[in-house]
């Protein structure tokens, strides 16, 4: 059963563009100063062949390290631009973008978060979640991560 499983994921792989060394698939680690850098145990973007996993971005401004404070809008804008930071150092864009998570501290916010969000993804937006927490890093209003995947 081992070696079913071994070849699967080689066959998925072949058909996503993933790069392998030594039948071992390869992962890509991708970091850019325009969004601001990991707090923790986590990388900005892993890419594996054409796909992008971007980790949740909170609002904080990547030139000062600070918090962007205000309302929703100003917050998810300031999310926004620091995933289209690790989209574009990964070589992608917000088109390329087919999955969204947003966490939001209050269910409230949808609205203006959702008018924010619109003006990155409007046509052809990407499969999105949006759900309320209880509580997100250093109690900011919105998180949000996403996956990209580069078709051409």
């Amino acid at each position: 059963m081992k070696t079913r499983w071994v070849v699967i994921v080689f066959i998925g792989c072949a058909l996503l563009g993933c790069q392998t060394r030594q039948n071992k698939i390869i992962k890509e680690i991708i970091q850019t100063q325009g969004a601001p850098a990991a707090i923790g145990p986590y990388s900005q973007g892993v890419r594996v062949g054409n796909l992008l996993f971007c980790s949740g971005q909170i609002p904080i401004d990547p030139r000062t390290n600070g918090l962007v404070t205000g309302d929703i809008a100003t917050q998810t804008r300031r999310v926004l631009n620091n995933i289209g930071a690790v989209l574009e150092a990964a070589g992608m864009g917000y088109a390329d973008v087919v999955q969204a998570t947003v966490f939001l501290d209050e269910l409230e916010n949808y609205g203006a978060m959702n008018a924010v969000y619109a003006e990155y993804f409007g046509e052809n937006p990407p499969a999105r979640c949006a759900v309320e927490v209880a509580r997100l890093p250093k109690d900011v209003g919105v998180e949000i991560a996403v996956v990209a995947v580069k078709t051409d």
